[in-house]
């Protein structure tokens, strides 16, 4: 049996990312339903807000799914109390050391997964106990990490670095993409991109709209000296990519940032102003579909390659 579908105890070896303002119980619960695991984006919810997902959550599915809670929250220690309260079974921990919480977390029966951007933390995590990996290349939308490794150079440095599962993430929404990460030691992928231009997702429709419309090169990394961001190139891109290359310090950058724009841009809609976060992939999704069609595709498509690999024919698209 796959070591990610046996953790988790899930039918498909596919986990949706827990992205800010895209990630609520509905996306959630329409993965784990269609035989993935779902997770619930933490990052951008109150405590108050993130126990009433999960509440909702356990209301509308009987599958196993998770809450990704990025440990620099300021609110961490009402974060995972609502978890172990409310008997979450798994929890991905991202944009942190995983030292803190990994122990506390599995000691209340948790499964714990902790998102990495190279082998030094995959090792570091597996130290920490965690009890899987995920390794995420820089084609990833939201934050990347500041060594901007690629997932197809990322994912075989990371298996010989450890032996725990692992899932690969960062450009990945088609089954070929599934594969190909597979056939490079992953044992598993986390798909983020895709799903957040599900039906079920809570990002708002423009955003969506906007995203179906990249083409290659729509997207870039910025806000380096702060923390790494995947953006869609609109008018505040266009300020935070002046600003860098005018020498902006950190202070000022966080300045023209500000508090919220995240929400401004992928919740509320603002496309301009907006800080719009997708990964290098968004330029190969073309429609905005719901999240049972996007899995059974993703299957259908990775179960397509193996077969024709097998059969020794000309792989196709």
């Amino acid at each position: 049996m796959n070591r990610i579908c046996e953790l988790f105890d899930i039918q498909y070896p596919v986990i949706q990312g827990g992205m800010v303002w895209c990630s609520g119980w509905k996306l959630a619960v329409a993965v784990s339903n269609s035989g993935g695991l779902g997770l619930i984006g933490a990052g951008s919810m109150h405590p108050e807000v993130l126990d009433e997902h999960i509440k909702k959550a356990k209301q509308a599915t009987q599958k196993p799914f998770g809450v990704n809670v990025p440990l620099l929250y300021p609110e961490i220690e009402k974060i995972m109390e609502i978890v172990v309260q409310n008997e979450v079974p798994v929890v991905f921990t991202s944009a942190g050391s995983p030292k803190k919480w990994t122990g506390w977390l599995k000691e209340h029966g948790t499964t714990v997964v902790h998102v990495v951007s190279s082998s030094l933390f995959a090792e570091k995590s597996e130290a920490a106990g965690v009890d899987a990996i995920v390794a995420e290349g820089f084609e990833a939308g939201g934050h990347n990490g500041r060594e901007e490794t690629t997932t197809l150079s990322l994912i075989p440095s990371v298996r010989k670095a450890t032996g725990l599962p692992l899932m690969a993430a960062g450009g990945i929404a088609t089954g070929q993409a599934m594969l190909a990460a597979m056939a490079l030691g992953a044992d598993g992928v986390q798909v983020g991109s895709r799903f957040a231009i599900s039906e079920e997702s809570s990002a708002h429709p423009d955003f969506k709209k906007l995203v179906v419309s990249l083409n290659e090169g729509g997207t870039k990394l910025a806000l380096k000296k702060l923390a790494p961001v995947r953006l869609i190139k609109n008018h505040f891109f266009e300020q935070v990519d002046k600003a860098e290359k005018s020498g902006s310090t950190a202070e000022s950058l966080q300045e023209l940032l500000g508090k919220g724009r995240a929400k401004k841009g992928i919740f509320l809609g603002d496309l301009e102003d907006g800080e719009l976060e997708i990964g290098q992939v968004s330029a190969q999704i073309k429609e905005i579909k719901p999240v049972k069609e996007i899995m059974e595709t993703l299957i259908s498509e990775y179960k397509k390659g193996v077969n024709d690999i097998k059969n020794g024919g000309k792989y196709s698209l």
